[in-house]
């Protein structure tokens, strides 16, 4: 089964903590951008060489002309560094943001002038009116830190009331969880465009420490077929393309209105996919 060439596709990326891996991650931009992904996203790290590394990967990304589109994180920074950061990226001709709560840095105590991620949307909107296109992160299978499935969907439509206008989820492998997640908004009578994040499988043990790390439920099923092939990588990445561009296909035909691709920085596998659902 093949998927519509019309589904938007779009690409993140996290900055590179050294010069090699600056090179390297100009080099997977180039390969990725063959593609014509509708942007490429820069996670953002707040303070030092972090922050540093995040703005020059948005300056090399928006330099070769491609839609780019940087993360801002409200916990870390204060409501005068987030309007510099705003206006630099509207004087460089930026259009689209992905804001975002963050996580509390080590050694922070409280939660800062912006303490959740409906406070920055809001700010965002005070500052620069509707001159950004807005994303922000959509959690089908509910935030870790969530009190109950309800009050996770009242958190999301308060920053879609805050000026948000449209969404990416955390990553998962239940397309049922996501399509249960939309309804419910529908429901709400909120129909903001949810677009799916999208995980690669390459490695187990790092997919289990980030959905550990993350929330995201890892199907039994999967876990299991895991485990069965130990040390075998060969396998795990031909098991893991065949479930992730099942779950691509299932999306597109359900109606998702578009995929986003965490690339951890590397071309291969999203390339393989993205050309196998295409």
């Amino acid at each position: 089964m093949s998927t519509s060439t019309s589904t938007p596709i779009s690409f993140e990326f996290f900055p590179p903590k050294t010069d090699v891996g600056a090179e390297k991650i100009l080099k997977v931009h180039q390969e990725l951008q063959a593609l014509n992904p509708a942007y490429f996203s820069v996670t953002y790290g707040a303070g030092g060489s972090t922050r540093d590394r995040t703005l020059s990967t948005i300056d090399a990304i928006h330099g070769q002309g491609a839609p780019v589109a940087p993360h801002l994180s409200c916990i870390g920074d204060d409501k005068a560094r987030i309007a510099e950061l705003l206006e630099r990226y509207k004087a460089q001709g930026i259009r689209h943001l992905v804001a975002l709560r963050g996580d509390l840095p080590s050694g922070q105590v409280g939660l800062g002038e912006l303490p959740y991620a409906r406070d920055l949307v809001q700010f965002i909107r005070e500052t620069t009116g509707d001159h950004f296109h807005i994303e922000v992160a959509a959690y089908p299978e509910m935030h870790p830190q969530a009190e109950s499935f309800n009050k996770d969907i009242e958190q999301f439509i308060a920053k879609i009331k805050a000026g948000a206008n449209s969404a990416i989820t955390q990553f998962f492998f239940n397309a049922d969880s996501y399509f249960y997640f939309v309804d419910e908004l529908a429901k709400r009578g909120v129909h903001t465009p949810i677009i799916p994040g999208i995980m690669p499988i390459t490695n187990a043990s790092n997919l289990i420490r980030f959905a550990d790390s993350s929330g995201a439920e890892i199907p039994r099923w999967i876990r299991k077929q895991l485990a069965a092939f130990g040390d075998d990588s060969e396998s795990i990445r031909a098991f893991g393309h065949d479930v992730v561009v099942n779950l691509c296909q299932r999306l597109i035909k359900g109606g998702a209105p578009a995929l986003h691709f965490y690339t951890m920085n590397h071309t291969e596998p999203t390339q393989q996919l993205v050309l196998d659902i295409r």
